[in-house]
């Protein structure tokens, strides 16, 4: 009886070198098996061939052979030396061997029958030279150029396939697209294992590379076209689009260098890993606040990535020391990287690729985009907001707390700026402009912060070279007032309250002086009230003397009397 619960056996794969399409396809090419690479001119075939090839001739300990059709050896080396790989010295160690067979119509005589025997000895000859493992043929189509004989060309060709895998080398074969099928000459048909077709295409005058795994035959694999890049940086391919849900939650707090805003959320900042959207209207502080988070990340020791699609390095720099913070200290200690392009330069794909290239590159804790409505130009609503969801979908996964700015124009609502945008944040910052009184006044409202408790309160934004900071709401006339007037209020309350204040020491002096006077008064009564005692005293002794004085003189009299 079989376990459902065994792990599912898939078959043996070869790394590629090449960044996310070894996650696509879990693990590489097939090995053993041989992979047509189709596409148009220019889509990159031969340079996903030659690092697969250089990737397993240098990390993998796998020599490798290229056949070329085209392309002489000098010209292989160069071209990929584009892409940082120095295949000459490959070649000089005996890693990598360069057969150029040139295929010129005018040079080749059919006579009779023909095989590819002369091939099948110089490539076998190759093989056991160096002990190859892996195998490029690029691009074979070039022999259906040079024979008239097809039907015997494609059975030499599938023979070739055969001997390759027969050999268990793992070979990738490159071949032009044709029309309505993937290569002119149905190659695919004799490639069956795995088929990768490459697309280089322009829309409104951008171009972008993508890729998509049309056949991978034992294996499961990523379906969904994704973008990929050349550059320096070599070849490239983000799976973007297998992004999910299955992200962490971290309960660090992140603190936004504004210590006002912390407070409205409990002190401690936004949760890490938080996607957080900053809009507002032009002038409204969006990039300062931003750039408010990479200082503060960056003065902990933290790592941040700044994407500008508006300002250059050196102007943000500049602007950001009037509110002293000074990103080139950060940019200079290498803990912040400034990436700054129009946002016409690419497509949508291609900007979404070299973004989270850079962010799996420098690895930051910080991850902002200024600002996100730069590609409203490049691409409809729902574009922009698939590739937000993607960035976001990745952020997460990564644990990388993202600041992302929006511009609203003016007479937009809010509801329809973003309402296709903040659905997606765990927090929403709202910046804006107030005329009142003849001066325009910033107020910063906290519309939303999943988790976490949160103010109500709309504060005053204030910006100046002392930072930023969130002053004090001030409720007059049932709204919270701002700038002038809210200084207007504040000077009258402080009036009032010193009037008050003279008013009570009015009302304390007056006391005071009943209270002496009063005292006063009760002296003078406990004085009479002395006089009255003593003179009752003196009475009371006068009487008592008296009566002393009456009762001895009747007993003087009584004895008189009796000695008569």
């Amino acid at each position: 009886m079989s376990d459902s619960r065994l792990p599912t056996k898939s078959i043996a794969k070869s790394p590629t070198g090449i960044s996310g399409f070894d996650d696509l396809t879990l693990g590489g090419l097939p090995t053993g098996r041989p992979t047509l690479v189709c596409g148009t001119a220019g889509c990159g075939k031969t340079l996903f061939a030659a690092t697969f090839l250089v990737h397993g001739a240098r990390e993998l300990g796998e020599p490798g052979v290229f056949v070329s059709f085209e392309e002489r050896p000098s010209d292989i080396v160069d071209n990929v030396a584009s892409l940082g790989f120095d295949l000459e010295a490959l070649i000089e160690s005996e890693k990598v061997i360069i057969e150029h067979i040139a295929v010129d119509p005018s040079e080749v005589a059919e006579i009779g029958d023909f095989d590819l025997e002369g091939l099948f000895l110089r490539l076998e000859l190759a093989i056991d030279t160096i002990g190859a493992k892996r195998v490029v043929l690029d691009t074979i189509e070039s022999l259906f150029s040079a024979f008239t004989n097809q039907a015997v060309l494609r059975a030499e060709i599938r023979r070739l396939f055969d001997w390759l895998k027969d050999r268990g080398l793992t070979t990738v074969i490159t071949g032009e697209r044709g029309d309505g099928a993937l290569t002119r000459q149905g190659l695919e048909e004799y490639v069956s294992d795995c088929v990768l077709l490459l697309d280089h295409r322009v829309q409104n005058q951008i171009s972008t590379r993508r890729l998509r795994i049309v056949k991978y035959r034992g294996s499961s694999h990523g379906t969904n076209e994704y973008p990929f890049l050349i550059d320096q940086g070599g070849f490239s391919v983000l799976p973007v689009s297998s992004l999910g849900l299955n992200h962490r939650v971290l309960d660090e707090r992140v603190s936004t260098g504004v210590h006002d805003l912390d407070a409205m959320i409990g002190g401690g900042g936004f949760h890490r890993g938080s996607s957080i959207l900053i809009s507002g209207v032009a002038g409204s502080g969006k990039s300062s606040l931003a750039a408010s988070f990479v200082d503060t990340a960056c003065k902990a020791g933290q790592r941040a990535v700044f994407f500008s699609f508006e300002e250059s390095e050196d102007q943000t720099v500049r602007n950001m020391r009037s509110l002293g913070i000074d990103l080139g200290e950060h940019l200079a200690a290498g803990r912040m990287k400034y990436v700054a392009a129009r946002p016409t330069f690419y497509s949508l794909e291609m900007h979404l690729a070299l973004m989270l290239r850079e962010a799996m590159a420098f690895r930051p804790d910080i991850f902002v985009l200024d600002p996100l409505s730069a590609f409203t130009e490049t691409g409809n609503r729902s574009e922009v907001h698939a590739m937000l969801l993607r960035i976001v979908d990745f952020l997460k996964s990564e644990g990388i707390t993202g600041v992302l700015t929006h511009l609203t124009q003016n007479g937009q609502t809010v509801i329809e700026t973003d309402s296709g945008l903040s659905s997606l944040m765990d927090a929403w910052i709202l910046l804006l402009n107030r005329e009142s009184n003849g001066e325009f006044n910033r107020e910063l409202y906290l519309l939303k912060a999943r988790g976490l408790s949160h103010s109500n309160q709309v504060r005053e934004f204030v910006m100046d070279s002392d930072g930023i900071r969130l002053m004090l709401p001030y409720m007059g006339q049932g709204k919270a007032l701002t700038g002038a007037a809210r200084r207007v209020a504040e000077a009258q309350e402080r009036r009032q309250e010193r009037l008050r204040e003279i008013e009570a020491e009015k009302a304390q002096h007056l006391i005071e002086q009943r209270r002496r006077r009063t005292l006063a008064q009760i002296e003078i009564l406990r004085s009479e009230l002395e006089a009255d005692e003593a003179e009752l005293r003196g009475l009371v002794e006068t009487e008592t003397d008296r009566r002393t004085q009456i009762e001895t003189d009747e007993a003087e009299m009584r004895q008189s009397r009796g000695k008569r």
